[in-house]
């Protein structure tokens, strides 16, 4: 052969299978058949392998099955990012003249796309309070499809009475999908309460490092081939290295929530009994409105939680607290080993019992609990120092 064909050819060494602790990394686009007869029922669709560079790559097909036996589910996908998850599991799901029912307290994207792209396809979508019960009928249409939960919500931290709404939505032939990402699979366990389809924000917990972007869709053996069909035609795939590592983060997980928890019911605790905080909204916490909810239904709990100030305080002089921290760093998302923080006043459509006001949201990582404390109790003295609005 010329060296030109020479460098396209793959050197086989004939070495033995390495078997490493960590999956190996794939990446490609084409995948070589052994033989036409593998090529030919590809093609039809009886190929029991890999396909192509989109057709879940070994790492991919690894990290669903490491999730999907977390969850107990009967199938799991993954996906680029969670607000993809979640896209990505309505658009399979629903259909132009349905009607869907979301919980006023989701992720703000989720809502988004139920009204500003669902909604051009002729999907209406109302929202129902982010402490929503059996009094979720009430809200129900004879064209209800769906109905999307998240438990606590976003920012606000209400909890859904689950079991009430699934049994009512079983009775009526209505699906009900929860974004489970703040509990994990660890402290809440979405099937054994009636959910049909658990998502999660791998981006949090699930990877643990604030170093991927990820998402993932699991579902009951009734629902998994319409989920397994979906996904097959839009090819929405997971990085390889992303699910890598994912994988790694994933066999931490047990630990990192365990420390994640103790650390967020002390930090919870302190600030509860500082006399410039308001409300605790963290629902381990006996004050929680739905603690009753959370201990019946959960077993453990995540280090993200929000706080109300008695007062409004200026942008700048509440800028000032935030600002003086050096423990916690100021950014959008959670769920990693480092602590965070962020304030703002939540959107939502029905109001609610925090309506209006500034909502400082922390995720407690796996610091000392207690330096973080000291530098909050720092942080606050200089906000008492300043002179709240009217």
């Amino acid at each position: 052969m010329k060296a030109r064909t020479r460098i396209m050819q793959t050197p086989d060494l004939g070495l033995p299978r390495t078997r490493t602790v960590n999956p190996e990394l794939h990446r490609g686009s084409t995948v070589y058949f052994d033989s036409y007869a593998d090529l030919r029922s590809a093609g039809l669709g009886e190929y029991g392998g890999v396909t192509y560079g989109t057709d879940r790559l070994p790492q991919q097909r690894i990290l669903e099955k490491a999730i999907g036996e977390l969850e107990g589910a009967a199938l799991t996908r993954v996906f680029p990012s969670g607000i993809s998850a979640i896209s990505e599991t309505l658009l399979a799901f629903v259909q132009s003249g349905d009607h869907l029912l979301v919980c006023d307290n989701v992720y703000g994207p989720t809502l988004r796309f139920c009204r500003e792209v669902l909604g051009k396809f002729g999907v209406q979508t109302d929202t129902v309070p982010g402490n929503a019960g059996a009094d979720i009928a009430g809200y129900l249409r004879p064209n209800t499809r769906l109905i999307f939960l998240e438990s606590p919500g976003s920012n606000t931290f209400e909890i859904q009475d689950i079991p009430a709404i699934t049994g009512i939505a079983r009775e009526r032939g209505i699906l009900t999908v929860l974004d489970n990402t703040w509990a994990t699979p660890l402290f809440l366990d979405p099937f054994a309460l009636g959910v049909d389809i658990s998502i999660h924000s791998v981006t949090k917990y699930l990877s643990g490092h604030s170093d991927v972007l990820m998402g993932s869709v699991s579902t009951t053996a009734e629902h998994a081939q319409t989920l397994d069909k979906a996904y097959a035609c839009r090819e929405i795939y997971g990085s390889p290295d992303d699910c890598l590592l994912t994988l790694r983060g994933l066999k931490t997980l047990h630990v990192r929530m365990r420390e994640h928890f103790a650390s967020a019911l002390k930090v919870a605790q302190c600030l509860q009994d500082h006399p410039l905080v308001g409300d605790v909204l963290y629902p381990p916490l006996p004050s929680h409105p739905e603690h009753h909810l959370w201990k019946r239904d959960f077993s453990g709990a995540s280090g993200l939680f929000g706080i109300t100030l008695r007062h409004e305080y200026a942008p700048e002089d509440l800028g000032a607290f935030l600002d003086s921290l050096g423990l916690f760093g100021m950014g959008f998302s959670w769920g990693g080993y480092k602590s965070l923080i962020t304030a703002g006043v939540p959107a939502r459509n029905l109001g609610g019992r925090h309506h209006g006001q500034t909502i400082i949201r922390l995720h407690i990582g796996l610091e000392d609990p207690e330096d973080l404390m000291v530098d909050l109790r720092h942080g606050l003295s200089l906000l008492e120092k300043q002179t709240p609005l009217e």
